[in-house]
């Protein structure tokens, strides 16, 4: 069994109070199941036995041992096998006493292990379940992780490695929020519910500033407008936000630019030329000094290189 001190509780408790149970394993259940932890629940987490060369049944722990350390703060682990006949009464001893089942298994494997919804709601008319999927519907079943979904959902157009596992996080938050859903539903009509979470569906909401061309090349928020991009400085780069008029009128005024900050004049290509050699002339900190003094969105890239 693991457990570790709690991750720092929200000022809210509205799970308190509510048991969960989840057979989630990688990182969205795990997630999810820590923001649960955070708002009050009390979660405990069934793994399979460990494999060799790993701590646990979670293959996180082999991919990352602190990720997974922290991401099971507050959460009991109990390892079970749940094809064994001994396994499965541990975890119908565990659902009888749980309001919530979470799970990350794809539809096939759910059957395989006697969990479908229609089974569970039989046996534990009390209990809601918030299935994790690549994608729902008939999709359910294909393979996929993170970066296929990124992919699919364009946010990886040049190619390269995504900074974080975008599709993956934002699925936690859903997850968490259909957990609260379905207790929100039991309050009102005493009954479960079934929510199924799809990452590649949250990909997809992630995606769709660009897909409205918000955040695609040439839009606003795209590198488009003079007040909101990346520049290179004389020792690194800074991020700039000045996007609403009034910001953008300061960021011109200290690189000596007469303008409204309207959005028209930010994407002239003069504005872009003249803030562009405004910070390319200036070391991160005195960016920093000017944006402190002048109330302008900046943020210094330190990692970044010349």
């Amino acid at each position: 069994m693991h457990t570790t001190s709690s991750w720092s509780a929200l000022p809210l408790q509205p799970l308190r109070g509510t048991r969960i149970l989840s057979l989630a394993l990688n990182l969205p259940g795990p997630a999810a199941l820590l923001r649960c932890a955070a708002m009050g629940a009390k979660c405990t987490k069934l793994e399979p036995l460990p494999a060799p060369g790993n701590g646990c049944g979670d293959p996180m722990h082999a991919y990352c041992a602190p990720a997974y350390e922290h991401l099971h703060a507050g959460v009991e682990c109990l390892q079970i096998d749940l094809k064994t006949p001994q396994g499965q009464d541990q975890l119908h001893a565990e659902l009888a006493r749980a309001d919530v089942l979470m799970t990350s298994f794809r539809p096939t494997a759910l059957r395989k292990l006697g969990l479908e919804w229609e089974t569970l709601q039989a046996r534990h008319p009390q209990l809601s379940m918030v299935r994790i999927f690549g994608m729902t519907g008939v999709g359910a079943d294909t393979p996929g992780h993170d970066i296929t979904y990124q992919a699919e959902a364009g946010l990886l157009p040049t190619g390269q490695m995504p900074a974080s596992l975008l599709a993956d996080m934002t699925g936690a938050l859903m997850a968490s929020e259909a957990v609260l859903q379905t207790q929100m539903h039991r309050l009102r009509c005493g009954a479960g519910a079934l929510l199924d979470i799809g990452l590649f569906e949250a990909a997809q909401w992630l995606a769709q500033p660009l897909h409205w061309g918000l955040s695609a090349p040439g839009g606003v928020v795209g590198g488009a407008h003079a007040g909101y991009r990346t520049y290179r400085c004389r020792d690194g780069m800074v991020a700039v936000a000045a996007l609403e008029p009034h910001f953008a009128a300061r960021l011109c005024a200290a690189a000596g630019l007469s303008s409204p900050g309207d959005v028209a004049t930010m994407q002239d290509p003069a504005t872009h030329e003249a803030i562009a050699s405004f910070v390319q002339q200036r070391s991160m900190a005195q960016l920093q000094e000017i944006a402190l003094q002048q109330d302008i969105p900046l943020h210094a890239i330190h990692a970044a290189v010349a």
